[in-house]
């Protein structure tokens, strides 16, 4: 077996921001239908099995960045689908690269010269890896992945109505000036869509270090009829929350600052047409 080594962030300069607003050049499904899961997931979707119900993706991460939060999700959840969507392209080829040498063992170095050569080649090589290494080394991470896609435009174009059971906001773009609030990811108007794609009794999670983006957050789901804030016996019992502040890259750079952090939570509560 070889050995792994992880992707470093110093070969992915992302942009620290991104217009949610602009027009992106990249495939997007017409319907959650057309989402081929099978090249994201091949572990749970092996081609020769027999006719069944097939696994849905369960957790979102929104604005997933360089994927610590569901490399962290992953092992607690081992037989849940969950994706990272991410509209910055850089920080979308860290995560799949991520993902794959966790679940299949790739040696990322010997592999980095080629792939910025040819992304082709490489993605060739790893579907023949899956097949080897997969079918003899059963491992983790087989359950998360990663699209490059908008969500505040997107979202309904890959997720089934009530079909998520956790969404996680963490840390997205706060998007100081007044008059780009409407480029934040969570609004009054963009929660219609998240309430649409969740299941009832599902939870939204965010989190900030920016105090205003943190109250924005709380009230526009506060407002929302579909949502109702999770009581704090149940946030202190719920393993997921202590990894919000933890996780990801931008978490673990607010804790070494000793910054602050503002989390809201929330469930989906049922409408009268659910």
């Amino acid at each position: 077996m070889s050995s792994a080594r992880l992707p470093r962030k110093r070969f992915y300069r992302a942009r620290a921001h991104s217009n949610p607003l602009s027009d992106s050049h990249f495939p997007v499904p017409n319907c959650p239908s057309e989402v081929d899961y099978s090249f994201h997931y091949p572990y749970f979707f092996p081609k020769d099995a027999p006719p069944a119900p097939k696994p849905k993706v369960r957790f979102a991460d929104v604005g997933c960045g360089f994927g610590g939060m569901l490399v962290s999700l992953s092992p607690l959840f081992p037989d849940t689908l969950m994706i990272g969507m991410e509209l910055r392209d850089k920080a979308f080829l860290l995560l799949l690269f991520l993902s794959l040498s966790l679940s299949l063992f790739i040696n990322y170095a010997e592999y980095f010269i080629s792939f910025t050569r040819s992304a082709h080649q490489v993605t060739e090589y790893v579907k023949d890896r899956i097949q080897g290494l997969r079918a003899t080394n059963p491992g983790q991470y087989n359950n998360i992945s990663v699209v490059r896609t908008n969500s505040m435009k997107y979202i309904p174009n890959y997720f089934e109505k009530g079909q998520l059971l956790k969404m996680f906001f963490l840390f997205p773009d706060p998007h100081f000036k007044e008059k780009n609030h409407r480029r934040r990811v969570v609004s009054v108007q963009l929660l219609d869509e998240y309430a649409y794609v969740m299941e009832v009794g599902g939870i939204i999670y965010t989190v900030t270090d920016v105090e205003e983006l943190g109250d924005w957050m709380k009230s526009c789901l506060e407002k929302h009829p579909l949502f109702e804030a999770v009581g704090e016996e149940e946030i202190k019992k719920d393993p997921v929350v202590k990894l919000l502040t933890s996780a990801t890259e931008e978490g673990q750079k607010v804790a070494r600052n000793e910054g602050q952090t503002f989390m809201a939570i929330y469930r989906r509560v049922a409408s009268k047409e659910d």
